[in-house]
């Protein structure tokens, strides 16, 4: 936690990474990883349980290997998206906010994966699937169960364990940042085709304000 504590002018603004990292060591915040946050920066066990309760990123209790975020906001309910939530709720036996009895795979819910131009999208442990289907999120959940997990459809390959990625969210890379494609054809198809136009951004209004400013306001 001192680590992590080192690297901001101001500690407490290391309380984020500092709970990544308690998920990290436990799978979850527990009462013993709020107490460590508190004595390190200094402040109250309420302040930091504000934060893990506000933050759906933080869980309060265990969690399994996978958590499977299934996008159920407009577009990917519209594209398919509470159907697959329903099949993967039967497939897998549980609930939302619920974990498998092997204790791998972990169901919620997601009002927004914020990759629309996917839909319907999936996340594990933070990672995209996208262009999901009833049949391959079904696959998928299979493959973690097994020992397999996939790669994403977008980031380094095959997906992170939820305690790898935490450890990474509290800022100790795993060394495959740079690894697997960040972005797809429909995520940059409006910048090719501005490109094809020849468009180019308009000026900057604050720095033509700016300048009319510095000129004593004359044309």
């Amino acid at each position: 936690m001192r680590t992590i504590m080192a690297r901001y002018p101001q500690p407490r603004s290391a309380l984020l990474p500092m709970l990544h990292l308690v998920q990290a060591e436990f799978g979850y915040v527990t009462p013993a990883g709020i107490e460590a946050c508190a004595a390190e920066l200094g402040i109250t066990t309420a302040e930091v349980a504000a934060v893990a309760t506000f933050y759906t990123m933080y869980k309060r209790r265990p969690i399994g290997d996978y958590h499977v975020g299934v996008c159920t906001n407009t577009l990917c309910a519209i594209m398919g998206g509470d159907a697959i939530f329903a099949a993967l709720q039967e497939h897998l036996g549980i609930g939302n906010d619920e974990t498998t009895a092997d204790g791998l795979v972990t169901l919620e819910h997601i009002e927004c994966n914020a990759a629309c131009d996917y839909a319907p999208v999936l996340m594990v442990n933070w990672e995209f699937f996208d262009d999901q289907t009833v049949q391959s999120a079904r696959d998928l959940v299979d493959r973690l169960r097994a020992g397999d997990p996939p790669d994403p459809t977008r980031g380094a390959g095959p997906v992170c364990t939820w305690r790898e990625t935490a450890r990474v969210l509290a800022g100790f890379p795993d060394g495959r940042a740079h690894e697997g494609p960040s972005a797809g054809p429909a995520s940059l198809v409006g910048l090719r085709r501005a490109r094809e136009r020849g468009d180019e951004a308009p000026d900057d209004g604050r720095r033509t304000s700016g300048q009319h400013a510095q000129n004593g306001g004359s044309s």
